[in-house]
Parts: structure tokens; sequence; C-alpha cells
């Protein structure tokens, strides 16, 4: 019930596992420690439909250095910087002199240690089949031809069960490291919804905007340039003079790869599940049949996947009925909002209690499926109830402990030193009650005729879940699995704590 992938949550950290760069992306600095990229060495990044051209240079801790003198921690960071625009892909966007991109660099270092040795353990081998596989979807999403999975599969090419947070940081990262993304994002879609591996984005500068403006020629121009381009337009273009900044800003915070851990509309099961619908030129009869024979309380109305022109509910059918009995299908025609799947799932409560219900797009902006007061309130439910179990739990454990214990003794395990000045039970947390119940001595002082040393590991696995639960790192509610282990251990202690 961890976290986990392979063998338990970890890899060997040795040999061929080493490739994972212990769950991170592989930095510059990498390439330099392996001896595949030399400090100073210059890199250009081209830019292919203008032909204009910015240069850079790799610095001696790994940093990308622009020519103004800035410096970044990432490629992708260093190109936006430099063209004004972006996003961009930095790794397969700035090149060496010979036009090797940094991307095949970091693909160069990737295969070499895979093809390490290997232990001659399945778990250590895992990385490399894995290694081989994401090429393979690399290599596949080049050639326009990308490997489409449910997002459940996907965590299972690193032997994962759910979405927990280090579980979603090493998916992300690895991905990353072979210049891969999903579409839709993993972590904003349902555990059974499909997603896309995609490769590096390409800089056809079309899609970048307005024309890029030149280089800065300093940092503080440089500055001065980013805080004008994030200006709504109406203000950039009056013609006054650019404010002025205190401070160089030569040095960038270190890069933002780490999932973050939210609730997504994505997430509820109903998002992205499809959505039945009606065209504006439907009929009432049609209105109804769908309707009732789907159980729905409302029916979108589009014409066409991303040209929504509203909603029909029961409601708005009788109003319009009782207003004028000969009144035509586009009278019961009501507002309705569209929300996109990857909007945190608590912004959009108010729009769902104004409407009662929110249609969803995709990343493709077409209206994919709808979710309801009901949908959010099932979800909430769901996640409410191993929380409460594991209030009880606590209840419980807490309980007997005071009870049938002596407080000395117990006071004595958990506070040797007195540096907790511990006074009562509770004052106790999980991790004590643990430590008095896996004692032999505490254990044989209740008296119960079960194995301590069952009954121990069974409490160490739910305190794993409790952390996880209590920390918000599971977001594909270990809880729901975890809901039986949790009732089981309250039934039994409520049978023998009686």
């Amino acid at each position: 019930m961890t976290d986990s992938t392979v063998n338990d949550g970890t890899e060997d950290s040795s040999g061929r596992a080493s490739y994972l760069f212990e769950g991170r992306r592989v930095r510059v600095s990498d390439l330099i420690d392996a001896g595949l990229l030399v400090p100073d060495s210059p890199l250009i990044f081209r830019r292919r439909r203008s032909g204009h051209e910015h240069h850079a240079r790799v610095t001696a801790d790994g940093r990308i250095a622009l020519s103004n003198g800035r410096q970044f921690r990432t490629p992708s960071q260093a190109a936006a910087a430099a063209t004004g625009r972006g996003p961009f892909d930095g790794w397969t966007a700035w090149e060496l002199a010979d036009g090797t991109p940094l991307d095949e660099l970091r693909q160069n270092l990737l295969d070499t240690v895979a093809e390490q040795p290997s232990s001659g353990d399945s778990t250590a081998d895992a990385p490399a089949g894995r290694h081989d596989r994401l090429k393979d979807a690399r290599r596949q999403a080049d050639a326009g031809t990308p490997v489409t999975v449910t997002v459940r599969d996907l965590l299972g090419w690193w032997g994962a069960a759910r979405r927990g947070y280090l579980v979603s940081a090493r998916v992300a990262a690895e991905l990353a490291n072979h210049g891969l993304s999903t579409l839709p994002d993993f972590a904003d879609v349902g555990f059974d919804d499909r997603v896309t591996l995609t490769g590096p984005t390409v800089d056809t500068e079309e899609e970048q905007g307005a024309p890029t403006q030149p280089e800065p020629e300093t940092a503080q121009e440089a500055a001065t340039q980013e805080l004008v381009g994030s200006l709504p337009t109406e203000l950039r273009l009056t013609g006054a003079p650019p404010p002025v900044l205190d401070g160089e800003g030569d040095e960038e915070e270190d890069e933002d790869d780490e999932p973050v851990q939210r609730q997504t509309v994505g997430n509820l099961p109903s998002a992205l599940k499809g959505v039945e619908s009606l065209t504006s030129s439907a009929s009432f009869e049609e209105a109804f049949t769908k309707m009732q024979l789907n159980g729905f309380s409302q029916l979108p109305v589009l014409d066409g996947p991303r040209n929504l022109r509203g909603a029909v509910t029961w409601e708005s059918i009788a109003l319009a009925r009782h207003t004028d009995p000969q009144a035509p299908f586009s009278k019961a025609v009501v507002k309705a909002h569209a929300v996109s799947y990857a909007d945190h799932l608590i912004d959009v409560l108010p729009l769902l209690e104004q409407f009662g219900f929110l249609l969803v797009k995709d990343q493709t902006n077409k209206v994919a499926g709808i979710i309801t007061v009901a949908d959010v309130a099932a979800e909430y439910g769901a996640t409410a109830r191993p929380f409460l179990l594991i209030g009880d739990l606590d209840r419980q454990l807490r309980r007997i402990i005071a009870r049938e214990l002596n407080l000395a003794e117990v006071i004595a395990l958990c506070d040797p030193d007195g540096r907790r000045k511990l006074t009562s039970c509770d004052q106790l947390g999980y991790g004590d009650y643990q430590t008095v119940l896996s004692n032999q001595q505490q254990w044989d002082r209740l008296g119960w005729p079960l194995d301590r040393k069952s009954f121990a590991a069974r409490l160490n696995g739910l305190r794993e879940i409790r952390n996880e639960l209590m920390h918000f790192n599971d977001k594909d509610k270990a809880g729901d699995a975890a809901i039986p282990l949790i009732r089981n251990m309250v039934d039994l202690l409520r049978q023998y704590g009686s």
C-alpha cells in the first residue's frame, strides 16, 4: 500500500538503476561529469524559419550563460529567456557548434548508464527495460506514430499501482529525460483515461505569437524586457518608457520539475468519458427520449464537438413549455459553462454550485465530458472516508494503551531521554503506538491471543497509508483499497480492547 514502484517502492541504487538519477531530471552538469560536454562549450539556438540565432555557453557548474551574462539552470529556461518567448524544449533547441543538440548528449548518457553490467537481479534490470521502452516511445513520437496508453498501464512501467507523490515525480522525470511528455498530462486525468506520449515541441515560430525580439544586451535590459512582455497589450502599446528594475536578476530558481499533487477536474471519473448531446436543431421529443433513456437531468447542446451552444434541463424544458406551449426547442436552451480538464477542482466549485453541472473540455478544446454536483460529492466522500477511519484507529490505539498499560513504562519507551516531556497518553503519536505495541513486554501485558509480529507489520503498513493520506500525497486514493484494512484493524481493536 505504499507509494511504490518495483520492489516496494525502491530500486537498486547501483548498476543500471543509477540511470534514474535518483528520480530526477538529467542536468547539464551530469553531461559535464560524464565527459560528454566541456565547460565553456558554445551553444547556438537557431530559429529555423527566421534564421535568427541566439548564442550561449556552458558554465563550469552546468548552467547556460547567455551572451548578456544571464545564467540559467535549465536549457528550457535559457531558450525562453533568449527569445522572450516560450515555452521551448531547450534540450532540442540548443546545439553545439557542430549541430549536435544537447538532447543527443542526454540520450547518450542514459544509454551509457543503462548498458552498464547488470547485477543479475531482475529488480535491478527493471530500469534498463524501462529505458528501452521509453526510447521506443520517443522513436515512435518522432516518427509521428506516438504510443497511447492508459494512465494505469503507463504507471505499470514503473511497477506502480497509483499516482502518489514519489511515483509521479519519478515518472515525470524519466519521461522528461527521454524528451517525452503525456497529452493530456497523466496527473490531470482519470486513472483509466488514455494519454499519448509526445516528443519535444517543435519550434515553428508561428506558434510562439508575436515576432521574436532580439536578445537583450544586458541583464538589466533583459529583466525589463521580460516585465514589459508580461504586461497587457494595451499597456505595452502606450509608448511610455519601460520601468526601471533594481538588480540584475542573473540567476533563476531551480527547475520546477516536481509534479504538483492536485485534484483536477479531469481526475473525476465522468470528466472525459464522453457526453451525450443534442444539436441546436433538435426537438423536445429527442431531448425527452435521450434524457429518460440515460437517466440524465441535462444535456448539452453542441453544433460540433467544440461549438457549445448551451444545454437543456428538465427545468428549462418545463419553463419553456409553461411559458408557451408552442415554444420552439431553442427556447429551452439555457447557458452552459465549460471548464478545462486541467482546472483545479476546488476552483470550479463556485461555478458548479451556480450551474449544477459543468461541461469539460479536453486538451484539444473538445467537449469530452460532464461533471455534476453528485460527481464531486462522491469524490470528496471517497476522500473523506479513509480520513474518518484513520481518526477512529488513532483513538482506539490511544484508548487501549491508556487503559491497559502503565503510563510510566509507556513514556520510558517513547521518550527515553525525556526530551519530549511526555506526561499523558494524549501526547502520543502513531509512531509511539507502534513502539509500544511492538514491544514484547507491553504486548504480553495485553494478553491478546494474537501474533505480535503480524499485528505490528499491519500497524506499520497502516502507518504508511496514514502518512500518505495526511500529507495528501496519494492522488489515486490509496484509501479505496486501504478502507477494509483500516476497518479490519479498528474492528479487531474493538473486539480485544473492549
